[in-house]
């Protein structure tokens, strides 16, 4: 695929061009578009995103979702705690290690995955978007935020 170039240097610095700003705006209206589909489930984004991940594997330790979610202590604990107040999860100490706290999902957490099912194919037809492009797009996207990661220099 071609590359294509500006013809003037400065118009890199128009805000239409910013890969940034695409991406950032792009994530707003994604976030906005689910928020009434998720406000039925009580769920916020973030505590969808738990969910995501703890139906795809559950009793996971809190360092291995913040990492799978790129999201530090101090924003999964208190994000975890509201979903432990609303019965959806449990956080545990492993036996094994006490440092280690897992997260399993109640019954009522498990059940959620029935209701939340709605919620992809609502997205996908919001989006306008065969579901081989946005398989497409998510490669893509996801191709995109490990070579950003790779490419950053890590803090001393």
């Amino acid at each position: 695929m071609p590359r294509r170039s500006l013809p003037d240097p400065s118009a890199w610095l128009a805000l239409d061009h910013q890969l940034c700003f695409a991406l950032y705006s792009a994530s707003l209206a994604m976030t906005k578009l689910y928020k009434p589909l998720l406000a039925p489930l009580g769920l916020s984004y973030p505590q969808y995103l738990v969910l995501l991940v703890l139906w795809e594997g559950d009793g996971i330790a809190v360092s291995q979702l913040g990492e799978r979610l790129a999201l530090d202590s101090g924003t999964l604990t208190p994000l975890l705690k509201r979903m432990e107040a609303q019965g959806l999860v449990q956080r545990l100490r492993d036996a094994a290690d006490e440092r280690r706290v897992l997260l399993r999902l109640t019954a009522a957490g498990r059940a959620l995955k029935a209701r939340a099912a709605a919620v992809p194919p609502a997205i996908a037809k919001a989006s306008g978007c065969e579901l081989g492009e946005l398989a497409a797009l998510t490669a893509r996207l996801q191709g995109l935020r490990r070579q950003i990661t790779a490419s950053t220099p890590r803090a001393a």
